[in-house]
This record gives C-alpha cells, structure tokens and sequence, in this order.
C-alpha cells in the first residue's frame, strides 16, 4: 500500500509532522501569535476570550491550508491524467519535500527558504488587508485574519501541499492539510498564552533532531512504498500473471 493513498497512518503522519514541525512554528509564527494576544485591549484580554480569538485565528489559518491543499491535489489531478508515470513522479516529489523539511526542522540545512521565497509576492498583497483587520475584538475578525495568515510563505506548508499534489485528488489533499494544520495547534497556542516552558522544549535541538529523523523515516518508507511497487511491475513486464 502506497503511504499517499491516505488512510489513517498518513493522516497521523502529517498530524505528527505538523505538531514535531512546532519549532519552526514557533520561530517563524510565534511572534505573530504573540502580537496579536497583545493587540487585544488589556480590558478585553479575559482568559475566555482570548482563548476563542486564538482559536479563530487558528480556524481560518486551517481552512487556509485545507483550501491550499484541495488546489493543489486538483493540480496533480490534471497532471496525472496528461502524462503517464507523473504519479511516480509527483510522489518522489513529495518524499522529498518531506527530508527537506527535516533538514530544516533540525537546522542542518536551510534551502527550504528558496521554496518559501515563491510565496512572498503573493503575501504582499494580503498582508495590507490583514493589518486592516487589526486590532482583532471579534470572533470573524479572528477568523478572517487566520484565513489570511494561512497564506504566509512557509517552507513547512510547501512540503506538505507537495505531499498533497501526490494524493491527486482534492479532497484527500484537503484532509492531509487539515491533519497537519491540527498537528501545528499545540505549538502555536502555547505562543499565544506564552507557555515558555512547551516553547523551549519544541525549540530544544534534540526536540528538533527526533522530530527530523521521524520526518526522514517516513520520507524513505513513502519512497519505498512508491518504488518498490514499480520496481516489482517493470520486472514482470508490466505484466499480471493471475491463477
């Protein structure tokens, strides 16, 4: 069974990639966590209500991916129907993106912030529109604002909608977006009511080592579940022999 045909276990993967993936959440979106915690007005900053705006925050920025996922898994969808062998390919890809991402979880090598570089003049134009909404007071005003969040370049993001471009199929892609998007929770909740103590353990090297060689791990096995396969396939000929 291929490791993209999305049943449970890639499900949980791309929950545990999105929660071991919490230090470069922190790094790269803590500050805004935290900015926007500070921007609600101290008379309105009650426990309850900061903990619904952050979940609003967070509920758009999950949407974000879910909407980003769907778009590229309709992508791979054409791709796959035009060319023979592009699914091979798209999932290659995708194993791929996921050992870049490790790399750069664990801080040895950071060329993943090429791929983010491809972003950024979209966020340009979405960025003003979401300073308009601050400060943030109102539930739809914190969903808003996630929804445009969600769009912030990220390399981690782009490793997983390569990951959802081989699922070839929208709603597959949506779901593994959603899964990584709930994984990314717990990191950024904690950024949000500074929890410094969750903070510096995600943060902590060896926190960041386990979660890039779990990440490689199931990079290798997705391409052996994907080469393997073909491999068997072009030995026999391409041939079924049945019984």
């Amino acid at each position: 069974m291929s490791p993209t045909d999305l049943d449970l276990p890639p499900l949980a993967a791309a929950f545990v990639f999105g929660l071991l993936g919490g230090a470069h959440c922190i790094g790269m979106c803590g500050g805004i966590m935290s900015a926007l915690s500070f921007a609600v007005p101290p008379s309105m900053r009650h426990p309850a209500r900061l903990t619904g705006l952050l979940l609003g925050y967070n509920l758009g920025r999950i949407v974000s991916y879910m909407i980003a996922g769907a778009l590229v898994a309709g992508l791979g969808t054409l791709i796959g129907g035009l060319a023979g062998g592009v699914r091979l390919a798209l999932e290659t890809l995708a194993a791929v993106m996921l050992i870049l991402m490790a790399l750069y979880i664990a801080n040895w090598w950071k060329g993943l912030l090429r791929v983010e570089a491809l972003g950024r003049r979209l966020w340009r134009h979405l960025e003003p529109i979401g300073r308009r909404l601050m400060p943030v007071v109102r539930m739809p005003q914190a969903v808003a604002l996630g929804a445009i969040w969600g769009w912030l370049p990220c390399g981690l993001v782009y490793s997983m909608l390569a990951w959802s471009l081989a699922t070839a199929d929208p709603l597959e892609g949506a779901a593994l977006m959603a899964a990584f998007g709930l994984g990314t929770l717990p990191a950024l909740l904690a950024t949000g009511f500074a929890a410094r103590s969750l903070g510096n353990l995600i943060r902590h090297p060896a926190t960041r080592t386990l979660a890039a060689t779990l990440i490689i791990a199931f990079a290798l096995w997705q391409l052996a579940g994907t080469w393997l396969p073909s491999a068997e396939h072009a030995a026999t000929g391409g041939h079924l022999h049945g019984t």
